[in-house]
């Protein structure tokens, strides 16, 4: 796999998912073993004898998928997850591997159709989550790419595909996913998303896209701290509940995020602010890219009001007006 994370090797107390009796999960955890050591064929054989004992067993099932994905045989790999998504549909992990699959063939919308069932089956599974944000980037990318081919003038489809395949580039290697819920030890099964090896991870969704600075458009540093001292007096601002001087950052065309009018994004962000006793917005590794006079800045937003604490992505679109740097739009994210 080399940009999607699959759960391929999960290991669990069998019996606490009343999947199989302790004793195959002994014999399960010798096959699985002889996996991870690359003896693949004769790990074939063993899950083969194994289910011919066994043959509802869904742990065997799984492992037998894991072994066919590792021997390259993705179709057959594909026909049993989708098998035990289809008998067993409260488990996620099959619907995440069948997405890492599907992936690797470039069927990005089954990938995607895959991982919303894995979530809705299990919503505290952060490693769908993160997959399923790695294929909206990569279909994001398509689309992108496709726009600069249609038209080469396109400099903020150019800009928007450097930042997806930024996010892709600086991914590291090696992380292992803690699994959803459960005890953890004995024999391969589906019931957790920890991996039993090192794939290529990169930030979770929601993380802001880390722009690197050789990659930014060549511009004065002066204007790009001009920009940076524009947000952080926004969240200034913010911060100390002056609301006057907090909507003197928004132009005159901002675009509200809801398609309200002016008027009645204005006094809701009034009320918001004055509501608590307390705020403290602060703007976090923030990235920017420059357009002549227009500029987005990506940044993690921390906010705190009352004892409270939130943080998101957010990403802010301005446009030079005189001597001031002014928000277009704003984009929060998770």
């Amino acid at each position: 796999m080399n940009w999607l994370r699959a759960p391929w090797l999960s290991f669990v107390v069998l019996a606490t998912l009343g999947l199989c009796p302790c004793a195959s999960a002994n014999e399960l955890k010798d096959i699985s073993q002889m996996v991870s050591q690359g003896q693949h064929g004769a790990a074939l054989d063993r899950v083969n004898a194994y289910l011919a004992v066994h043959p509802k067993d869904v742990s065997g099932q799984f492992l037998k998928g894991v072994i066919l994905a590792e021997q390259n045989k993705p179709a057959e790999a594909i026909r049993i997850f989708t098998t035990i998504t289809e008998k067993h549909p409260e488990l996620p992990e099959p619907y995440n591997n069948l997405a890492v699959l599907y992936a690797e063939q470039k069927q990005y919308d089954k990938a995607r159709q895959s991982l919303e069932r894995a979530i809705k089956t299990h919503p505290s599974y952060a490693t769908a989550h993160e997959n399923l944000g790695d294929i909206y980037a990569k279909m994001a990318s398509d689309a992108y790419d496709k726009a600069l081919q249609l038209d080469r003038s396109n400099s903020r489809a150019e800009t928007k595909l450097a930042m997806v395949k930024e996010l892709f580039s600086g991914a590291t290697t090696g992380r292992t996913e803690p699994k959803p819920d459960g005890p953890a030890t004995s024999a391969a099964s589906p019931g957790t998303a920890e991996a039993a090896k090192p794939v290529e991870t990169k930030p979770r969704p929601g993380q802001a896209p880390a722009v690197k600075e050789d990659k930014l458009a060549p511009v004065e540093a002066d204007v790009q701290k001009a920009v940076l001292d524009a947000v952080q007096d926004w969240a200034r601002a913010w911060s100390s509940r002056d609301v006057d001087a907090y909507l003197a950052w928004y132009a005159d065309s901002f675009k509200t995020p809801n398609g309200e009018s002016r008027g009645e994004w204005q006094n809701n962000r009034r009320e918001r602010i004055r509501r608590p006793s307390s705020i403290e917005v602060e703007v976090q590794d923030p990235k920017v890219v420059m357009e002549g006079d227009r500029a987005t800045v990506a940044f993690r937003q921390s906010y705190r009001a009352d004892g409270n604490s939130m943080s998101t992505s957010k990403t802010l679109h301005l446009k030079k007006s005189g001597e001031r740097w002014l928000i277009t739009q704003e984009i929060a994210g998770r």
